[in-house]
């Protein structure tokens, strides 16, 4: 099991699920989690909002978890996404993917239910008294329709097996407020805004830039950690243009539009996602160009 003093370090990835003919690839998705690795990704995060996981079959979740986990062959931390808008469910999705070799879960609050704060209190808690490894609380109120407030994420990190969110509200407040109550890490949920997090105490991130840049990520954090800010923001600045086109429309159709140019995968995405339209495709398209992404394009797909 990965060491949980450093599972929430330095740069972690949103991992995409590839689909062929409508059907797993596991084989793309053992490629590119072993390309990520191999690129200094600290931790890889299937079955999430990027991985479509509301399309994934229970079957299909386990056999995605079990395919990154030797892809990782504990190289990185494997965090599985297992949060749906039923608590039980979320306990028994939890303990398939402990026992499919995950090293932690990761929970969205229930989507749909729109739960008290008192809620999601009792959700959370009831998830964590069941799993035996580190949880991280997912808070992203454009999908959910819900916020987990500062005072609930620090009454939530007393529990022991509670260990990080990934704050994805959007907000530099938000994130600051859970800072000054609880020493919970913080993980930021917003490739844009990374570096400011990175500013106020955040200590990673779980990007879905990271598929296209590890490298600049890393090296990003690297020189923030030491103090180099002028140099992190150049990095931040380059990649910029890349962070918006990636969000032109709703993840992860942008960036499975990236990984297919880049020859990492077939791009298909399962209803009612679609691909993208021209004119995003473009941006993306232009965006790799400008990060260098393309002169790494991989072939034989």
């Amino acid at each position: 099991m990965a060491d949980p003093k450093t599972m929430f370090e330095g740069l972690a990835v949103a991992l995409v699920t590839p689909f062929r003919n409508g059907s797993l690839d596991r084989e793309a998705l053992a490629r590119l989690a072993g390309h990520l690795v191999e690129g200094g990704v600290r931790a890889l995060y299937p079955c999430g909002c990027t991985g479509e996981a509301t399309s994934l079959s229970r079957e299909e979740r386990t056999q995605v978890i079990r395919t990154v986990v030797e892809a990782a062959r504990g190289r990185a931390a494997v965090i599985a996404g297992t949060g749906t808008a039923l608590t039980s469910e979320t306990i028994e999705l939890s303990q398939d993917a402990i026992r499919a070799g995950a090293d932690g879960v990761m929970v969205i609050s229930p989507y749909s239910v729109k739960p008290t704060q008192e809620g999601l209190l009792a959700h959370y808690r009831a998830v964590a008294d069941r799993v035996d490894r580190p949880m991280v609380l997912y808070n992203v109120p454009s999908r959910t329709g819900v916020t987990i407030q500062p005072e609930t994420v620090a009454k939530l990190a007393e529990h022991p097996r509670i260990a990080a969110i990934k704050e994805a509200s959007g907000s530099l407040d938000q994130a600051s407020a859970i800072r000054a109550r609880c020493d919970i890490a913080v993980l930021a949920g917003d490739d844009s805004l990374y570096l400011p997090l990175l500013a106020i105490g955040a200590r990673g991130v779980v990007s879905v830039a990271g598929h296209v840049v590890p490298a600049e990520l890393s090296a990003m954090h690297a020189h923030a950690a030491s103090g180099r800010t002028g140099e992190a923001e150049a990095i931040h600045r380059k990649l910029t243009p890349l962070f918006r086109a990636l969000f032109l429309e709703t993840n992860p159709a942008p960036v499975k539009h990236a990984l297919s140019r880049l020859g990492f995968m077939t791009g298909e995405l399962r209803l009612p996602l679609v691909p993208v339209k021209p004119d995003t495709a473009a941006a993306v398209d232009q965006a790799l160009e400008r990060v260098g992404a393309a002169s790494h394009a991989r072939t034989g797909r």
